[in-house]
Order: C-alpha cells, then structure tokens, then sequence
C-alpha cells in the first residue's frame, strides 16, 4: 500500500510533488500584489478577502510539503540526496510562509503604506515577485536536469536562469536600499511604530527575493554536485 502511495504521488518523476508545491507557494506570494493594492486604495474589505487567499493558499502549500515529506522514501531513486529535496523544499515554503506573515502583519494593524512611498513600495513588491516567478521556472526544469543526469545543454538553460535570477535579485536589493531611502526621508512624519513596521514590511519584501535566490542557489548547488 505504501509503494502504491508513493507511486501515485510521484508518478513517473521524482520531481513533480516538488514542482507542484513551489507552483503553490508562488501563487500564495502573488497575490500580494492586489493584497497590497487594496491596502493602498484603503479597500480593507478587498484586502480581507486577499488576506484569506493568501492564507488558504500557504495551507495548501503546507499540506502538499507534509505529503511529500511524508511519502519521500530514503532510497528514492535520484541523482540527488534526499536532504537536498528536503532542503529545496523548505526554501519554498518559507516564500508561502513569509506571504502569510506579511499580509498578517499588515491586515492585523490595518497599515498604511504612505502616499510618498506607495508607487515605489509596489514596484519594490512586483521585483520580488519576479525573483519567485523565476526561481520557480528554474525549479520547473529538474526533470529535465535528472533525465540529463545533471549534463549537458539542460545544465547551461538553467544555468542562465539562475544568472537571471541573481539580476533579479540584485535589482531588488537596489531598490530596497532606495525604498528605505524614501521612509527615512519622511519618518519624522509618521508615529514611530508606524515608522518601525514599515521598515519591518520593506525587509520581509525583501526575504522573498532573498528566499527566491536561495532557492537557485541550491540548484546550482546541486548541479557543482
């Protein structure tokens, strides 16, 4: 019965239930985009019903991660250890987690991004976002780089992709330097715990780049493997 399980759950690629769930997770994190959106029109009802999105979205994701670690055999046959799938792994989630706790902390004060600061802040988000959107095109491309056994062309495609990915997230650490440029420049016009859980905000942003880009650099990882 198990094997059965763990065949039906994995199919023909070992890699399927890993790409399923970053597909989750990054849908969990897009939808901050009209999330915050609604928090910068002031639509508080919009931005409940984009909070509970995003919250039904980072369970799903978490209920698939506790398939999958339930179901991962230790003797799977791939060309990777199972700790690194269970690390990869990890590194998804956290980007549906970190969805969740952003959305949490904003809709449980009912912040409010600044007029001066709002336009940049969203660009700032759509940056991130891109670094999630193409850390899971990456992630997309493990079947091909297990059936190529970590060679050839596949190896240089997602190659190029990580390359990209660090671009991505450079830029985003550029504009996270000037987004907080921007607050200090207006903090003495705002409450001081305001002013706080914004910067707060600007840095949990900025970890979902940083998450995206980790989880390319564990696939380069795997491929110098």
């Amino acid at each position: 019965m198990a094997s059965d399980y763990i065949s039906r759950l994995f199919g023909t690629s070992p890699v399927r239930p890993i790409q399923e769930h970053f597909a989750q997770a990054s849908a969990c994190a897009l939808e901050l985009v009209p999330f915050f959106e609604a928090v910068v029109a002031g639509d508080w009802n919009r931005a409940a019903e984009g909070r509970k999105r995003i919250v039904d979205l980072e369970h799903a994701a978490d209920e698939l991660k506790r398939k999958l670690r339930l179901a991962l055999p230790s003797n799977l046959l791939m060309p990777v250890n199972r700790s690194d799938v269970l690390d990869l792994l990890s590194m998804q989630d956290a980007i549906a987690n970190q969805a969740k706790d952003i959305s949490g902390l904003v809709t449980g004060r009912k912040m409010q991004i600044p007029q001066a600061m709002s336009g940049a802040y969203l660009e700032f988000l759509r940056c991130c976002l891109r670094a999630v959107s193409q850390a899971v095109k990456s992630v997309d491309e493990l079947d091909e780089l297990f059936e190529s056994g970590f060679r050839g062309k596949e190896v240089d495609l997602v190659m190029d992709m990580i390359e990209e990915l660090d671009r991505i997230e450079k830029e985003g650490d550029d504009m996270q330097v000037e987004l907080r440029s921007r607050l200090f420049q207006i903090e003495r016009e705002l409450p001081p715990v305001d002013v706080m859980f914004l910067y707060q905000i600007i840095d949990w942003t900025g970890e979902l780049g940083d998450l995206a880009h980790r989880v390319g650099s564990r696939l380069h990882l795997l491929i110098a493997k």
